[in-house]
């Protein structure tokens, strides 16, 4: 007898390949719901978009944990894999991430949940960066070809901390994590480039992740007027960075989007929120009403991103194309 013949073998097989990817769905959603709240402030809206967002987000979030955390239970070995894996590895800090997201928009509502969900956010980022950063400079081999964009996930994580940590009144940490965010920024944003330009180009499931490369300076834009107070001379260029590097990524989205679905697409949501939020902001600091009006494009071509990957990850779950072996 086959193992495709025990009953309820398919649901087990289908929980043992159930990808840490799923948590880039979470920020994606969490990062519509700050980009809506944004607009809100920017236009004078009620919080009622954003409220819905947040309450999909938590019960998203919700239901990705527990998938993967009953994966983590009955499965073990196979988070051991991927967790050896050269590109799944630098997703695992979206757990962390979608915790630091979520004390983020909560922040005003329930701030003491808010803390708590910062607290453990920063407290598994820290473990989580430098387990992973660890894991690349020990003595495991790495290949040029395993790095990708991915690779400024846990880079991101850090430069996130400030946004509710600041409020939260966690000075030095949130300091802390910002530079140890932006100094790995700068070290992989220097070998993603090497990679792209001398090497073979990305398998076609890592294309999409190009599109992180706008979200290290428009969080790390966020963070720092949160830190500093306002928008100076180094806001201003990670702003324009983030524009610089939404312009180039544009250039190869008709490439990418002619390549057929994986979970990896979600890597177009929460870099197109992030790049929105910190139009809005500059737009509250500075009063520029063009910046509202970029904010309020990059809003709607959001909202149009994430419907559409709701929708295709509904119709790949329905065909079982996800939770498969690769």
């Amino acid at each position: 007898m086959s193992s495709s013949d025990i009953p309820g073998s398919a649901a087990h097989n289908r929980l043992e390949e159930y990808p840490i990817t799923f948590f880039a769905m979470v920020m994606g959603m969490l990062g519509l719901t700050l980009a809506l709240h944004g607009a809100e402030r920017a236009f004078g809206w009620g919080s009622g978009m954003s409220d819905v967002a947040r309450g999909l987000s938590i019960v998203l979030f919700v239901a990705v944990a527990t998938g993967y955390g009953l994966k983590a239970l009955r499965y073990p070995g196979h988070v051991a894999a991927e967790w050896k894996h050269p590109v799944r590895l630098a997703f695992f800090p979206t757990v962390s991430i979608s915790l630091l997201l979520l004390a983020i928009a909560t922040l005003a509502d329930w701030p003491a949940l808010a803390r708590a969900l910062w607290i453990a956010g920063v407290a598994l980022q820290g473990v989580l960066t430098l387990a992973v950063i660890s894991g690349w400079i020990g003595t495991r081999s790495f290949q040029h070809g395993h790095l990708s964009p991915a690779w400024f996930i846990p880079a991101v994580g850090n430069v996130i901390v400030p946004v509710a940590g600041m409020p939260l009144g966690y000075v030095e940490l949130s300091w802390l994590f910002f530079s140890a965010g932006m100094i790995f920024w700068v070290i992989l944003l220097t070998l993603v480039f090497n990679r792209l330009t001398f090497h073979d180009p990305l398998p076609g499931r890592l294309q999409p992740t190009l599109v992180i490369l706008i979200a290290p300076p428009s969080v790390a834009f966020v963070a720092w007027v949160r830190m500093t107070g306002g928008v100076d001379a180094f806001a201003h260029v990670l702003l324009s960075l983030g524009y610089v590097f939404a312009a180039l990524v544009a250039t190869q989205l008709p490439r990418i989007l002619r390549l057929p679905f994986a979970l990896s697409f979600w890597a177009l949501s929460f870099p197109l929120a992030a790049l929105s939020i910190a139009s809005f902001l500059y737009a509250q600091e500075a009063g520029s009403a063009a910046h509202r009006a970029i904010g309020a494009g990059l809003l709607v071509l959001l909202c149009v991103v994430i419907a559409a990957l709701l929708g295709r990850t509904a119709l790949a779950i329905s065909r079982g194309e996800i939770c498969q072996p690769e």
